[in-house]
């Protein structure tokens, strides 16, 4: 006879209907206790136990954001696959449906504002920069679908002759570069343009922070108002702008006003311009004219050379769009066909998103000097939807062990210590892009590169920027 090993577990889930609601070991971070209190503030809690509660269909929703590429029934069927032994209902597709309605936007906004914020610690690689906190904001697009009862709030694209593509939803996060942490959300339809929402995140900004963004923020009323929140900025500046000098410092930079005819009052900057050269591995190069405003005005304590550097942090936010869009839709078109369906959507998405970095953190925070750039993010997802599919840690055991299954998955798989900058191949931004062709505006494969800024003067004003 073969011999045989037998495997026992206990598994700890809430009682009666309440089972299928969990999210893995994720529970311990949205925990049961935060699910029920939004509910309750929210007042979205059923008013007689039902066979599907609110607290389940909470958990359903984001557990749908881990496992994109699973259906209603596929989903359900993860959340209580370890559960066999309990008289569990098995709810229909339209009834999981109706539950989705009925628990609506709220709890999941509500949920996402809770667990939103920084997470880095001080000391932590990449989180500071001269005792500001870096932080990014940025704008991307999601795919909604193409049905009447959504394109009435997000419109199809129209181009010279005909329609085109998937209608668009604009979403612009704020992040926390050292550890692509959320610390705020918005988005709607593409109609309204980015600093309308970038307007509503800058009240998680403070006196600690300093904001990284590209030149569609270098606005004098955007950038005014960032200074009133106590932050500090280093914006990409367009060519539009003409500053006129009004004193040279000694590390190349500059002084300047900006906000007239737009400001009452205007605002003193300090201006670096530099001319960039990018070489790739091929021995091609490319050459760009950037210009930063930044309101660190002191060049002893913030050399020019150090806030050139410092402004490719901002690309976080590409790679935090990367790990949501790429990651966790895979590229795939939003699932909800009705306004407030998407909005809870995105909201769960965010929701998990925040989970799954709270995660990383709490693994980093046990080996010191540990740079979060180092986790993988494919890993943090696999593991967490294992755990949903075992029912792994939902509550916090005895062990002293604070690591838990997804930290230690992460940690076994780190990334390479120092990656190599590398410039992607590509030519058009997507298959239904708006925006025209691109090609031999980037390599046809993708290379590592160097990057050499030298700070100058541009006396006869910046080159506008190639459209791609």
């Amino acid at each position: 006879m073969q011999e045989k090993s037998v495997i026992t577990r206990s598994i700890e889930v809430a009682g009666g209907v309440h089972a299928p609601g969990h999210l893995g070991e994720l529970t311990q971070i949205i925990d049961f206790d935060l699910v029920d209190a939004v509910l309750e503030e929210t007042g979205t809690r059923e008013k007689r136990l039902r066979l599907l509660p609110s607290r389940v269909v909470v958990y359903f929703v984001l557990a749908l954001a881990l496992l994109d590429r699973c259906s209603y029934r596929a989903t359900w069927g993860k959340l209580t696959a370890a559960l066999a032994g309990l008289c569990l209902t098995r709810p229909s597709i339209s009834s999981l449906s109706r539950a989705r309605r009925r628990v609506g936007v709220a709890p999941l906004r509500r949920l996402f504002e809770t667990l939103a914020g920084a997470v880095g610690l001080l000391g932590q690689p990449g989180v500071f920069y001269r005792g500001l906190r870096t932080v990014a904001i940025d704008g991307t697009h999601l795919h909604v679908p193409d049905e009447e009862q959504v394109t009435w709030r997000y419109p199809t694209r129209v181009g010279d002759k005909l329609e085109f593509g998937y209608p668009l939803l604009r979403l612009l996060v704020m992040i926390e570069c050292g550890t692509r942490a959320l610390l705020a959300a918005a988005f709607g339809p593409e109609t309204e343009g980015e600093l309308a929402y970038a307007q509503r995140l800058l009240g998680v900004l403070d006196r600690t922070m300093l904001l990284l963004a590209d030149a569609g923020f270098d606005a004098a009323e955007f950038l005014r108002d960032v200074g009133a929140t106590g932050a500090q900025f280093l914006v990409r500046s367009s060519a539009r702008r003409c500053p006129t000098i009004q004193r040279r410092l000694p590390d190349g930079s500059y002084l300047a006003r900006i906000g007239y005819g737009s400001l009452p009052a205007l605002i003193l900057v300090r201006v670096i311009e530099a001319q960039v050269t990018v070489t790739l591995a091929d021995g091609s190069l490319r050459r760009e004219q950037w210009r930063l405003i930044t309101s660190l005005t002191d060049h002893t304590r913030y050399p020019a050379h150090e806030l050139v550097d410092l402004y490719h942090e901002r690309w976080q936010a590409e790679t935090t769009y990367f790990s949501i869009k790429a990651t966790m839709l895979d590229g795939r078109v939003l699932r909800s066909r009705s306004i407030p369906g998407i909005e809870q959507e995105v909201y769960a998405l965010l929701t998990a998103y925040q989970a799954l970095i709270r995660a990383a953190a709490d693994a980093t925070c046990t080996q010191p000097g540990l740079d979060m750039d180092r986790i993988s993010f494919t890993v943090l997802i696999d593991a967490a939807a294992d755990t949903i599919t075992t029912a792994s840690g939902i509550l916090p055991g005895s062990s002293t062990d604070l690591l838990g299954t997804i930290g230690h998955a992460a940690l076994a798989d780190l990334l390479p210590a120092w990656r190599r900058p590398r410039i992607k191949a590509r030519s058009r931004k997507n298959p239904t892009s708006k925006y025209s062709p691109n090609a031999g505006q980037h390599p046809a494969t993708t290379q590592t590169y160097t990057f050499h800024a030298d700070i100058t003067i541009f006396e006869k004003g910046l080159a506008s920027r190639s459209r791609r």
